[in-house]
């Protein structure tokens, strides 16, 4: 089924929980130009997709199994939204598959992206800033995603920073996740600077036709 033939109801109906939002996700994302952060182009089977690495001359760092699928990167980690609910502190994450308040935000399409699975699963929960260590350059090859373990924090390509800036403010006002001051002015700098790609703004509107809402950092600068 194409999501042309998917009606608002039924997606409202069936994205009940993380699994089936990365369904619905899939079909959207079929158009996309290319994974987030490295731009590799993206075979599609189905739901599953598979990241043509050689397209973006992404090398592996660490992970191959890891590397050859497509995952889905939550933009806003699921810590930063989840971990001042009562059944994050209880358990983590699993804890909270019943709690109906934290799958709505968890199932954001807005808020997920496909990613090649090695980077997101290096990302974590990293927060996004520059990252002045040059010896980590070429850590994935052409893809220019910086990781700093140590320190915890991800650099992303320039291609992908006024998407994550725009996901970020949305996030904060929808569901009301605050940000440090660091954050925020990281973000707003990055709003200005990287404006809105035709693929963010056509993501917007099949998102806002089958979710029901619009990211409207995005919507104010589409044409």
């Amino acid at each position: 089924m194409s999501i042309s033939s998917i009606s608002a109801f039924e997606l409202k109906k069936n994205k009940k929980n993380f699994y089936q939002a990365k369904i619905l996700a899939s079909k959207i994302e079929k158009k996309a130009p290319g994974t987030f952060y490295c731009g590799c182009k993206i075979i599609w089977n189905n739901k599953k997709g598979i990241p043509d690495l050689n397209s973006c001359g992404y090398k592996i760092r660490k992970n191959k199994v890891r590397a050859n699928r497509i995952e889905w990167e939550h933009v806003v980690p699921a810590s930063q939204f989840g971990n001042k609910r009562i059944c994050w502190k209880i358990g983590g994450r699993s804890q909270c598959d019943k709690d109906s308040g934290y799958q709505k935000i968890e199932t954001d399409l807005h808020n997920l992206r496909p990613a090649i699975g090695e980077v997101n699963g290096d990302r974590s929960n990293f927060l996004f800033e520059l990252i002045r260590n040059k010896k980590l350059v070429n850590q994935y090859g052409k893809c220019s995603v910086k990781i700093d373990f140590k320190n915890k924090i991800i650099e992303p390509p320039e291609i992908a920073r006024g998407a994550i800036a725009r996901t970020y403010f949305y996030m904060r006002d929808k569901y009301k996740i605050k940000l440090s001051d660091k954050q925020s002015y990281i973000m707003s700098i990055w709003n200005k600077k990287y404006k809105v790609s035709l693929w963010e703004c056509k993501r917007n509107n099949l998102i806002s036709k089958y979710q029901g809402n619009y990211n409207f950092y995005i919507t104010n600068q589409c044409k």
